[in-house]
């Protein structure tokens, strides 16, 4: 485990304490929401859908798959609700939440304390996600800060933005990742960033990403979250314990298996153990 990783791990708690202590105090919103929920007894999710193992279309029946979607339809199920999802991209899915579109966000949008100032969200990851580059593998760029000075593609609202600015990496940013993908293909940036668990698979698994390899170490590993709106702690409070129970019977691990995501995520089995420890 990387000292990032390590350090993002042992800091998460501490983090995730304060702010369920703030939004705590101004839960007005949070009773509206869940309330609404309850009486319409239909839970609208915004999930990613562009592609790769955590949100995409299923090209034989057109319909939503993958790891998000398989969680938002098992909240709605355990909420006795039917679920609704609403697709959104990196350059709007925050705008979504604020202005009431969705109840929630499952959306490939990993915690930050940037973006824990401005929404809210359930306490107990349900995943642990870092980026890596697509780059061509004739490419001279083999270590994360070879990126200095070079034109790199991404989405909008990443969480990547930040680290490869402060890289001194000229961003590229496209509404969505199979955007920032074909853009690199068209060889108009170096590398293409995002989440490692949309680019490994894309690059193992697809004949023509054969002449592109993927940078590592991941970039910035940080928790993936449930989203909601600021104050909303009751849903918060709702959903917390399904997602423990989620990883403690080894729900997550399955539904990890069921999507095809690789590597496996360290983190869960971390959690599972932690919960089944601890009783959740």
């Amino acid at each position: 485990m990387s000292k990032k990783c390590s350090a993002v791990k042992q800091m998460l708690p501490v983090m995730l304490g304060a702010l369920i202590s703030l939004v705590a105090s101004t839960g007005a919103q949070a009773d509206a929401t869940l309330d609404k929920i309850e009486q319409r007894h239909v839970l609208v999710v915004g999930v990613l859908l562009s592609g790769g193992p955590f949100g995409g279309i299923d090209p034989a029946t057109q319909k939503p798959r993958g790891l998000n979607v398989d969680l938002a339809q098992e909240l709605g199920r355990q909420l006795g609700a039917e679920v609704q999802l609403v697709p959104v991209l990196p350059a709007n899915r925050v705008q979504f939440l604020q202005q009431g579109k969705v109840d929630l966000l499952i959306a490939n949008m990993e915690w930050t304390a940037e973006r824990g100032e401005i929404l809210g969200f359930v306490p107990t990851p349900f995943y642990r996600v870092g980026g890596t580059a697509a780059v061509l593998k004739d490419s001279k760029i083999t270590r994360w800060e070879d990126l200095k000075n070079q034109p790199v593609c991404t989405s909008q609202g990443s969480s990547y933005v930040k680290p490869l600015t402060e890289l001194g990496a000229e961003i590229k940013a496209f509404k969505s990742s199979s955007e920032s993908l074909l853009a690199l293909r068209g060889n108009n940036c170096v590398a293409a960033v995002h989440d490692a668990t949309l680019i490994n698979p894309l690059l193992a698994g697809t004949a023509e990403w054969q002449d592109y390899r993927a940078l590592t170490p991941e970039l910035n590993p940080a928790p993936s979250v449930i989203w909601t709106r600021p104050g909303e702690s009751d849903t918060q409070a709702k959903l917390d314990p399904i997602v423990k129970e989620l990883h403690r019977s080894g729900w997550l691990i399955e539904a990890q298996t069921r999507n095809h995501i690789t590597p496996a995520s360290p983190a869960l089995v971390e959690l599972q153990k932690q919960f089944q420890a601890n009783g959740a």
